[in-house]
């Protein structure tokens, strides 16, 4: 694959922000476990090969089990996920995929039981997030792996 374009030179006033934004997210009511899962689950629904690439070597740095992460695209089906992280990626889901009619109060109701007011607003920020890097690397065909040294991926020793 070849990058069309590197849109971090290209508009890099905007990508500085954005990085900005997104480094901020570290410090949000959501813990880093869960926020590694959505950023992976949103990145396979949008199917964006850096994005999966990254998360899972940034989770693997940070302890996650190799099997958690083969079983995000199962997780309905795994028993490897607790109740709060079954409605984060619930919620990363619908968020990344907007049904006809909205996110279903069922859903919501849901999620509330798991998160305050407060962290579900941080979670949705989260989930904005990584949305916008999965497109802009889609878009732009961002080579997985092409900034593995650059942000210290390569200590995950997936290569």
């Amino acid at each position: 694959m070849t990058q069309r374009i590197n849109y971090a030179e290209q508009s890099a006033e905007f990508f500085k922000k954005f990085v900005a934004f997104s480094t901020a997210l570290n410090h949000s009511a959501i813990e880093e476990g869960i926020r590694h899962l959505v950023e992976i689950r949103a990145s396979q629904l949008n199917g964006c090969g850096l994005c999966v690439d990254m998360h899972i070597k940034q989770a693997t740095i940070h302890g996650e089990r190799p099997l958690r992460l083969h079983h995000l695209a199962i997780w309905r089906e795994s028993t490897l996920f607790v109740p709060r992280e079954r409605a984060a990626l619930a919620w990363t889901e619908v968020l990344t995929r907007i049904p006809e009619h909205g996110v279903p109060d069922e859903l919501y109701e849901r999620v509330r039981t798991q998160f305050s007011e407060k962290e579900l607003s941080d979670l949705t920020f989260i989930v904005m997030s990584i949305n916008a890097w999965n497109r802009a690397n889609v878009a732009f065909k961002t080579v997985p792996g092409a900034y593995d040294a650059a942000f210290g991926l390569d200590k995950a020793n997936l290569n």
